[in-house]
């Protein structure tokens, strides 16, 4: 009867050690309460919990990453668009995390939510499309500054999409269409300008120097001879017509 005794008392006495003793990977920290006080924060590693009195919460040190649902917002210019994020997290005072807040990942996921409507909302369609990475740090900034006193960094924030409605599509279309063409005609112009410019310039370098007009002449003829054409040239020299010209003039000068 005594041996009985004593064995369940030797067995009892295994099972309270084995249950007090606990193990800690080196990314888990365990936030001690004895008799329901916060008495300090244990591992990693080995070390021992005294059960019935004193209770350990495990936290994970790790990064975490979290998905933001997708919300409905409306922009400084009045756009309806769908937005949605992700926010990566970790936290480096485990027994700020426990104390301080209730459900840590649950907070920070709703202040993630009204974060990305506050911030995005106060900027325009424009913004959100071509400067997300000031928006991602303003929004980092936000959540870090808030999240603080909870004992969470926040170390990333990306705005991942950002969807419009189908007509609301078709009207930026329209517009970079539009915006398309108006650069098209304006280098047409600026084309048509600069060939102008060049144009006058070869006229007057030709018009300082006779044998210059010449030259070019043949020149013209060497290119049409080059193609496989049945177009007939028929070349006169310029001092023929140059007399016929100005006994023209004269006739027309003795009329009046």
């Amino acid at each position: 009867m005594v041996l009985n005794i004593v064995i369940a008392v030797v067995v009892l006495l295994v099972i309270f050690v084995f249950a007090s003793i606990k193990i800690l990977p080196e990314y888990e920290r365990g936030v001690m309460f004895t008799l329901g006080r916060n008495t300090g924060t244990k591992g990693p590693g080995l070390f021992i919990v005294i059960p019935f009195i004193q209770k350990m919460l495990k936290i994970d040190m790790r990064v975490t990453v979290m998905d933001v649902p997708t919300q409905d917002v409306i922009s400084r210019d009045n756009v309806s668009v769908q937005v949605n994020a992700v926010v990566y997290f970790r936290v480096i005072e485990a027994q700020k995390a426990i104390v301080e807040v209730e459900n840590y990942y649950a907070a920070v996921s709703q202040l993630s939510q009204t974060t990305l409507r506050s911030v995005l909302g106060q900027h325009e369609l424009d913004d959100m499309l071509a400067a997300r990475d000031k928006l991602n740090a303003d929004i980092e900034e936000i959540l870090d500054r808030q999240t603080d006193a909870w004992g969470i960094k926040v170390a990333n924030v990306e705005i991942k999409q950002v969807e419009l409605d189908e007509s609301m599509t078709r009207a930026i279309a329209r517009q970079a269409e539009a915006e398309r063409s108006r650069r098209a005609k304006i280098i047409n112009a600026e084309g048509e300008l600069q060939a102008a410019e060049n144009l006058r310039e070869a006229a007057k370098q030709l018009s300082q120097e006779p044998q210059a007009m010449q030259l070019r002449y043949l020149q013209t003829l060497l290119d049409m001879g080059s193609n496989e054409n049945a177009t007939i040239v028929f070349p006169l020299p310029m001092d023929l017509i140059e007399p016929l010209l100005k006994a023209t003039k004269r006739a027309n000068g003795d009329a009046d």
